[in-house]
C-alpha cells in the first residue's frame, strides 16, 4: 500500500497550531506522511520539526488584528480564497511528484477546506480542538434545538428584571438537555457566540458553516476530537450520524505516554515566553504556587484586574501571573499614563508576593510541582493540559467556548470551581478568595485531578484508546 500523504491545514492562531502540531506528531509516528498548512506570519513562528513538511499562504496577515465585524470578515475572505488556492497547489504538486495527498484534515473555524476536498474528490476530516461536548451543542443547536436554547435567553432575562431577592436563583433556574449528554445546560454554561450582545454580529456563523459542511459530505464524515474516550464517552456517542473519533490529548509525549522524551514542547509559540519562571518556581514548595492565565485572547477591564490583584493579596500565597505584554502597553495608555503607569494600583504589593511575567511556557509552568491550582479562563488547551499535569482549576470563562468547559470541570469532572460574578458583571475580591480557598484545600478535587491524569496517559499509550482510534481512522481513509 502507498504510503499515506495528508494535508493538515490549521487555523493560524497559537491555540489552534499547538494540538494540530501534536496530531501531525502522532500522524507521523504511524507512518503518514504530512504536509502542515498555515498562513505565512504563523509559519515564522513554527520551530522545525523532523519529517513534517510546512507550507504556507500568504493572507497579508502580520499579526495586527483589527477589530470589528468588518475587518473580521475581509481577514476571513482573504484566508479562505488563500488557503484554498494553497490547498489545490500543494495537490496538484504532491500528484505531479508521485506522493499524492490521501486526505485533507482541516481545524476549526476553516470550514471551507471540506468543500474543496470534496470538489478534489478526496477524504476529509475536521479536527475539533475543543470538548466533544462543544461539538454536540453546535450540532444540535443547527439541528432543531435553537429555539429550546434561545428560550433560556428570555427566561434568563425575565428572572434579571425580577424585583425579588432570589434574583439569581430565578435566572440561573432554567434549563436545556441534549440528547446524550449527562448534563442540563443553563444560559450562563453555553457558548457566548450563541447569545450575542444587542449591537454584536452573532459570533456562530463559522460553526454554522462547519454543520453544513458535514451535512453535505456524501462520504462517511470523520471528525477528530482532542479528548479521549473515558473524560467524554457519552459525549462523543451522542450524535449518532457523524463518527466522532477521539484522539487526544493533543499534548507533547514526554508529558504523557514518554514514547518520545525530547517531545517536551508544542513548538507554536507565536509569542515570546519568559524561563525566568522556572527558576522562580524551583524556589517555592511543593503545591504552593497559584498559576493565573487568561489565555492569549481574552482582555479583563481595569477594574477586574484590580479584583484580582486585591484577591490573590488577600490569599497571601505566592503565584505566577501571566499579565499579556500588550495588554500591558494598552492598559497604560487607556489610563492616560506614561512608562511608569501601573495597571493595578496594588502591583507593587504583587510583585513582593508573586511573579508577573508577560508570557509563559504553559505546559512548563502546569507540571512544576510547585504549582498547587489553576486560575484560569477555562480555554480548552488549558483545561485539557491543566488535566495531564493533575492540577485542579478555578474557573473564570470569558468568551466563545469556555463557559461550557468551566460546567464540565466543576459539575461533570469535579476537578475545580468557577467564580460567580456580582449583579454588575465583575468578580470580586472575596469570591476569588473563596474559589481558591475551596480548590487549594479539597482532598477530592485533588484526588479526581489525579484520576483523570491517569485516564489521560493510558488513552495515548500503544494500543489504547487514542492511539488506536488514530490508527483506525488512518486505515478508514485508506480503504475509502
Amino acid at each position: 500500500m502507498a504510503r499515506h500523504h495528508f494535508v493538515l491545514l490549521s487555523f493560524p492562531a497559537q491555540g489552534h497550531i499547538n494540538p494540530n502540531l501534536q496530531l501531525s506528531k502522532r500522524l507521523l509516528r504511524v507512518g503518514v506522511r504530512v504536509t502542515f498548512l498555515t498562513s505565512a506570519y504563523a509559519r515564522l513562528r513554527v520551530k522545525p520539526l523532523e519529517g513534517l513538511t510546512f507550507a504556507e499562504y500568504d493572507d497579508g496577515y502580520d499579526g495586527d488584528f483589527k477589530k470589528g465585524a468588518e475587518a473580521r470578515d475581509q481577514m476571513v475572505a482573504r484566508m479562505r480564497r488563500c488557503s484554498s488556492e494553497a490547498l489545490r497547489r500543494i495537490v496538484s504538486s504532491a500528484a505531479e511528484e508521485g506522493c499524492p495527498v490521501t486526505c485533507i484534515a482541516y481545524s476549526l473555524l476553516l470550514p471551507w477546506a471540506a468543500a474543496v476536498a470534496r470538489d478534489l474528490r478526496l477524504p476529509s476530516a475536521l479536527i475539533w480542538i475543543q470538548a466533544a461536548t462543544m461539538f454536540d451543542i453546535y450540532y444540535y443547536y443547527y439541528h432543531g434545538f435553537d429555539g429550546v436554547i434561545h428560550e433560556l435567553e428570555s427566561e434568563s432575562e425575565l428572572g434579571s428584571a425580577s424585583e425579588s431577592d432570589d434574583d439569581e436563583k430565578h435566572a440561573s433556574a432554567a434549563t436545556v438537555g441534549l440528547p446524550g449528554i449527562p448534563l442540563r445546560f443553563t444560559k450562563r454554561d453555553l457558548p457566548s457566540g450563541l447569545f450575542p450582545k444587542k449591537g454584536q454580529v452573532a459570533g456562530h456563523d463559522v460553526f454554522h458553516e462547519h454543520m453544513a459542511e458535514l451535512d453535505a459530505g456524501t462520504s462517511p464524515v470523520r471528525v477528530l476530537v482532542n479528548t479521549f474516550d473515558a473524560l467524554e464517552s457519552e459525549a462523543l456517542k451522542s450524535v449518532s450520524k457523524l463518527k466522532l473519533t477521539a484522539v487526544g490529548p493533543l499534548i507533547p509525549s514526554a508529558l504523557l505516554d514518554g514514547r518520545d522524551p525530547s517531545d517536551t514542547h508544542f513548538g507554536g509559540d507565536l509569542f515570546q515566553t519568559n524561563d525566568s519562571c522556572v527558576e522562580w518556581l524551583d524556589s517555592k514548595a511543593h503545591a504552593s504556587v497559584i498559576y493565573v492565565s487568561f489565555g492569549s485572547i481574552s482582555f479583563l477591564p481595569k477594574l477586574q484586574m484590580e479584583e484580582i490583584g486585591r484577591g490573590l493579596l488577600d490569599m497571601g500565597k505566592p503565584f505566577l501571573w501571566v499579565i499579556r505584554d500588550y495588554q500591558n502597553k494598552t492598559e497604560k495608555k487607556a489610563v492616560g499614563g506614561g512608562d511608569d503607569q501601573l495597571i493595578i494600583s496594588c502591583m507593587d504589593e504583587l510583585e513582593r508576593l508573586g511573579l508577573v511575567v508577560p508570557w509563559c511556557s504553559q505546559l512548563q509552568v502546569l507540571s512544576h510541582p510547585a504549582i498547587s491550582c489553576f486560575f484560569t479562563h477555562c480555554g480548552w488547551n488549558s483545561v485539557i493540559e491543566s488535566l495531564v499535569c493533575s492540577v485542579p482549576m478555578v474557573g473564570f470563562p470569558q468568551l466563545f467556548d469556555q463557559s461550557t468547559n468551566a460546567k464540565l470541570v466543576e459539575d461533570y469532572w469535579k476537578i475545580g470551581a468557577r467564580v460567580n460574578p456580582n449583579g454588575d458583571g465583575f468578580v470580586e475580591r472575596g469570591e476569588i478568595k473563596r474559589c481558591l480557598e475551596l480548590v487549594m484545600g479539597d482532598t477530592e478535587m485533588r484526588q479526581n485531578a489525579k484520576k483523570w491524569q491517569k485516564l489521560s496517559v493510558e488513552a495515548v499509550k500503544e494500543g489504547w484508546s487514542s492511539d488506536k482510534n488514530l490508527q483506525d481512522f488512518v486505515y478508514e481513509v485508506a480503504e475509502s
